[in-house]
């Protein structure tokens, strides 16, 4: 009788292994689409913590080897943060600036938040502009919107000012709070420039 039963455990323990097994195949890593929404959400972090650390490999894989800048900058938070890996700000850092210099919108425009408000490096109102127009040339809203109140603050050049005024004249966004948010940027910039540039700012872009 204890054959048997011996048997039946070890059939049990397979059958336990074999769904845990399908539990851990059944969480797919991101695709750049995705991942661009979550990091964009602010939410990145916390989508790799849900998914129980599973996919740790994979993101190192494809920010170190294949250098997706989506990926770059995933690992380079994660790295910062310590989150599912040890911490290791530098190495984190510095992935997140290649992931900037690779052009990704969202990579540029966290990048110069972090120098805005002095997030793993000191604050540096200087390259937060830079990064921060480069998203916004692009069409980060987040970038916009950050660097048009750098220039309302009485920061950057009045050289920015019409361009950062056309980028949130013509901004679409179904959020009401940052519907009222433009509207108050575009109304503090537009008292820094004459009327004829105002104007200007607001022609259709071609």
């Amino acid at each position: 009788m204890i054959k048997p039963l011996k048997c039946l455990l070890v059939a049990t323990l397979l059958q336990c292994i074999g769904v845990q097994a399908q539990e851990l195949e059944a969480i797919q890593l991101y695709s750049q689409d995705e991942l661009v929404m979550l990091i964009r959400e602010n939410t990145h972090l916390q989508r790799v913590k849900a998914d129980d650390c599973q996919l740790v490999l994979d993101i190192e894989a494809r920010a170190d080897i294949m250098q997706l800048p989506v990926y770059q900058f995933l690992y380079g938070d994660m790295l910062a943060y310590g989150v599912c890996v040890p911490r290791n700000i530098e190495r984190g850092w510095d992935l997140m600036l290649q992931s900037a210099s690779q052009g990704l919108p969202e990579g540029l425009e966290q990048v110069g938040r972090y120098y805005h408000i002095g997030r793993f490096v000191q604050p540096d109102i200087d390259n937060a502009i830079v990064y921060l127009r480069e998203a916004s040339a692009l069409g980060n809203l987040k970038a916009q919107l950050r660097l048009a109140q750098i220039l309302v603050n009485g920061d950057g050049s009045p050289q920015d000012f019409e361009q950062s005024y056309r980028w949130l004249h013509h901004a679409v966004t179904a959020d009401t709070n940052v519907h009222q948010q433009i509207t108050r940027l575009l109304a503090q910039l537009a008292k820094k420039m004459p009327a004829r540039v105002v104007a200007n700012a607001k022609r259709p872009v071609k």
